[in-house]
């Protein structure tokens, strides 16, 4: 049950790095361009544990990891760009959702992983949990608008980045799988060097010193949060079921609709998102469900 343990603890970082993801780009960078290139280009780095015990891959098993992290990395933008267009704590969930449904159908197809009927069930409940998250009432939308197409589009991505480093992990040691994985994500930095927005963090003049300062030092904590959590969870897909863990993350939800009210009501200077009391209460049952869903894995 270890790997319960770390996934719990994964996903409880990557809740708090959702909602901060939601704050960077709502007030310090606007730009979900930008914010993939921030997310990615220091993934490079990954490659200075080459000298310390990393073993090379062999034939196609290169393209299978440098798919992983390219997958996972346009995964990121997408999920940035739905989040721009909506409220964190609908997107993202729904994101979760097509990711599990996604990783199931992957995994049952490519590594032919299967599930206990009872944990069939839980799935399905974590699932139908995250659904009810994604309805959203707000003062820009009312129900399904282009973010929750990004928002697609993202949780398939994800999902074959978790299959396809799977399939690395069966092969490999974790820490040989996870550099050549994680590494390959810092790709997609080079790619968004084509957006206009990435291309005048070179070029504009260097103003507001003291915003920028503040800016940086949040996106350095929000990435190293996101660090653990990619760690963690990572490890918990390599020592268990990679349907069950990417399953488990309707937990994250959970952790960040708290996290959500918690500064709404009592910091919203700080982050405040508008909610219907119809919407508390559709969120509520899902919180229930999901903490249902989750025991069915362990049954």
């Amino acid at each position: 049950m270890l790997w319960l343990f770390i996934a719990l603890l994964g996903y409880f970082f990557l809740a708090l790095v959702f909602v901060m993801d939601k704050v960077i780009l709502t007030k310090n960078v606007p730009s979900p361009a930008v914010y993939t290139w921030y997310s990615t280009i220091f993934l490079f780095a990954i490659l200075l544990c080459l000298p310390f015990g990393v073993d090379a891959l062999s034939g196609m098993d290169w393209v299978v990891a440098l798919f992983s992290g390219i997958f996972f990395g346009l995964a990121l933008w997408c999920s940035f760009i739905a989040v721009k267009e909506g409220q964190a704590s609908h997107i993202n969930p729904f994101v979760g959702a097509i990711t599990t449904i996604g990783t199931y159908f992957f995994a049952a197809t490519f590594l032919l992983e299967t599930l206990s009927n009872t944990q069939l069930i839980g799935m399905g409940i974590l699932v139908f949990s995250s659904i009810l998250f994604s309805f959203e009432k707000s003062k820009k939308h009312n129900g399904f608008h282009i973010g929750f197409v990004w928002a697609i589009l993202s949780g398939l991505l994800f999902a074959a980045s978790h299959v396809s480093a799977k399939y690395i992990y069966i092969y490999y040691d974790f820490f040989s799988g996870f550099v050549w994985t994680r590494a390959s994500i810092g790709v997609v930095a080079l790619l968004t060097l084509f957006h206009p927005d990435v291309r005048a963090l070179f070029t504009k003049k260097r103003t507001q010193k003291k915003k920028k300062k503040h800016t940086l030092r949040l996106v350095v904590l929000d990435k190293i949060l996101g660090a653990l959590a990619l760690v963690l969870i990572q490890y918990a897909i390599a020592i268990g079921n990679t349907s069950v863990v990417v399953a488990l993350s309707g937990l994250q939800f959970a952790f960040m609709v708290l996290l959500v009210y918690g500064l709404t009501f009592f910091a919203p200077k700080i982050f405040k998102e508008y909610t219907t009391k119809k919407e508390m209460v559709l969120q509520a049952v899902a919180v229930v469900l999901v903490v249902v869903g989750s025991v069915f894995f362990v049954l």
